[in-house]
Order: structure tokens, then sequence, then C-alpha cells
């Protein structure tokens, strides 16, 4: 069955493919014997862009063994003194040393033989029985599996760092196997993540390097956005290997540290608090019925506490404050019904309701502003 939608982001294709190529090969890799000659056929293989992300890729399905990396390119001298600087760069601006980083797709092992030299603890993780026997003979640490979703979980996991070298591209559900990665992983974790440079592939023309095993075609942005939407953020993007590489450097998404607003919430409740027990008799009010406002009076448990809420705005007076239930007024009840002390909650119009005060309205009452840092005694 074709794909229809993109499959990273869920919107629509653009109607019309962006190209069609017939009697396409049906692999890349495992190629037709003899014997199985006159089974092999062409395929038709189409191209599409999607209208949401702007990620390019086939509506073909994927080939048969996308969960396992065949590489035959490692051998390469150049690639390999390639790697040795790369991965040593890696491990020691990320302080990795002794750290347990791990490969997903590690083919035969080519690249943890590498990284293995850098001094880190190596493991890899792979589909091919094959593969993963003649890693485990070479005496490196493979696993076997595929990381199908979040819920799939690696042996010795979490790990400290990872790498994942064009394997992305080969994957229909790389959502999916994103996020299993990311919940294997510590809390500051990093990795690399490359795929091949389909800006280079429009900028040199190169027609032919559409393949069916290769279902998505990565611009950096495109890149940077999947990753994004993934739990990573991108500390680092650059296009290697004569250009023929996109090489992302990426860091496991903390969880925002929001401890500090409720220990601001109880020190305002205590000042607040204070103030109001200056006064008797509930002749305390507030100006201001903005959303800022209307949320300290309910984190701060301040109904029955306030005589009534001053704001301006006609449409809000003689209605009431949602979940707390004060009534609102106009700003001629501070003469009409005085109060002792006033909190202005209007945020950024604060100095400019304190300057009406000062002008416009007895001055025997108390004014204080709840300002950033706590609340501030004006007079």
């Amino acid at each position: 069955m074709k794909i229809n939608v993109c499959r990273v982001c869920g919107q629509k294709f653009f109607d019309k493919s962006l190209l069609v190529y017939k009697n396409m090969p049906a692999v890349a890799q495992n190629f037709p014997d003899e014997k199985s000659l006159k089974s092999d056929m062409g395929i038709e293989m189409k191209v599409y862009q999607c209208s949401g992300c702007g990620l390019v890729q086939l509506s073909n399905e994927p080939v048969s063994y996308y969960k396992e990396v065949i590489r035959a390119v490692a051998f390469s001298p150049e690639m390999r003194n390639f790697r040795v600087k790369q991965f040593g760069d890696f491990v020691k601006k990320y302080s990795l040393k002794n750290k347990r980083v791990i490969e997903i797709g590690c083919g035969k092992g080519e690249y943890l033989s590498i990284m293995k030299q850098c001094g880190v603890s190596v493991y890899g993780l792979e589909q091919s029985t094959e593969s993963v026997s003649r890693c485990v003979k070479d005496g490196l640490k493979v696993f076997q599996g595929f990381v199908k979703d979040s819920r799939y979980k690696i042996k010795n996991a979490p790990y400290d760092a990872f790498f994942i070298l064009s394997f992305l591209e080969h994957l229909p559900d790389p959502n999916s196997v994103l996020g299993g990665i990311c919940d294997n992983l510590s809390d500051n974790a990093v990795g690399i993540i490359e795929v091949p440079n389909f800006d280079m592939i429009l900028k040199q023309n190169l027609f032919s390097e559409f393949t069916r095993d290769h279902l998505f075609y990565f611009t950096k942005d495109t890149l940077v956005r999947l990753l994004g939407l993934n739990g990573f953020d991108v500390i680092g993007c650059r296009v290697v290997w004569h250009e023929y590489i996109i090489s992302a450097i990426v860091k496991k998404r903390a969880r925002i540290s929001v401890e500090h607003f409720y220990k601001k919430q109880e020190k305002l409740k205590l000042e607040i608090s204070r103030y109001i027990s200056r006064f008797k008799d509930n002749k305390v009010a507030i100006w201001g019925a903005g959303h800022q406002s209307l949320a300290v009076m309910a984190m701060l448990d301040l109904a029955g506490k306030i005589k009534y809420v001053v704001d301006s705005a006609p449409f809000k007076q003689g209605k009431y404050t949602p979940a707390t239930h004060i009534p609102i007024v106009s700003p001629e009840t501070l003469n009409l019904d005085p109060v002792a002390g006033l909190i202005v909650m209007a945020a950024s119009y604060s100095d400019e309701v304190v300057s009406i005060l000062r002008k416009r309205f007895d001055k025997n009452f108390s004014i204080s502003v709840v300002r950033d840092y706590g609340l501030e005694i004006i007079r």
C-alpha cells in the first residue's frame, strides 16, 4: 500500500509528485542471482514532498530488510580516518571517556571498532543475526534487536551517548525509532545522527541518488525539524564527507524545572497574607481583573479575604472573579465604599495604576503592588 501522507508529521503531500521513476530497481541490496532473474521486476517509484513539514520522501513501502544495516563504505581508508577524528573529537568534547555509548544499527561493527578505540564502553544494536554473530566473534558487545517504539528497552540502558549513521533514512517510522532511542538515554545524553544530504543532491542535480532503500531525503531544515519533534535539541548541524552527509549533534531535551514557581507562589502568599492581616473587617481590595491577577487570587486562596476587585473595563464590572467569586467594581467604588488597603495586580500597567490612584483617589488607604520579586508596599 502506497503512502499518501507524511510519515513524520501526518500532513498531506502536495497533490503532484515531484518525480516519477519507472522500472527502478526494487532493492539496492540482496541482488538477484541467476535463478531469481525471472522473478525480478522493476518498480515505479514516486517522490513526494510534504505540504506541512516540507520533508521529501517516497510513497513506496520500505524494503524487506530495512531494519538491517548493510554498509561497505566503512572499509574505505579515507572514511576510517574521518571517523577516527570525528569520534575522538566527539568523545573529548562531551567528556564521554569511560561512559556508555551505543550505535543504533551497527551492521557488522565497522564503526563500533573505531569508537571502542576512543576509550568509551561501546555497545551496538543490530537486527541482522549474521551481523550480530560477526560482531560478537570480533569481541564487540552487540545486542540483536530493533527500536520499534518508546516501549522498547535496550539492554544495559540508559546510555550516555549514541550514534546512528546513514540508517534513519531507511526507516518507515522515524518518530517511533527516535522516541525509543530517547527513552533509553540518560538525562544529559548526546548523540550523532547522520543522513544523506538532499541539499547537495538538489544542488548537484544528482537525479540518480533516489533508491527505494532510502524512504527519506533530508535537508538540514527537515532533519532538524524531525529531531526536534522527537525529544532532541540540535546543538550542531553541518555538512561533512564531500557534502554527501548531514551530520547533526544532538542532546536529549531536558525537562524544564519549574519548582521555583511554587517557591515564589508561597512567598507571595505569605507576603499578601501579612499585608491583609494589617487591616480589619475585610477592608482590602485588589486592582486588576486580568488573567494574571485572577490566577493569583485563585492560587493564593483569596476568596473571602478581599472586599472587591477594581477594574476599569466596563464589561467586567458587575461580574465576579472566576473561581474566587469576588465582586468586580468600577474605580469610583474606592470613593463610594472605601477600603484601608489596595493591592495593585495590573502587570505592566501597575505603575500607571499607582499614578492614577495618587491623583484621583483618597490618599488615606495603603497601596501595595505585586512585582516580579514579590509584594512592594508603596505607602
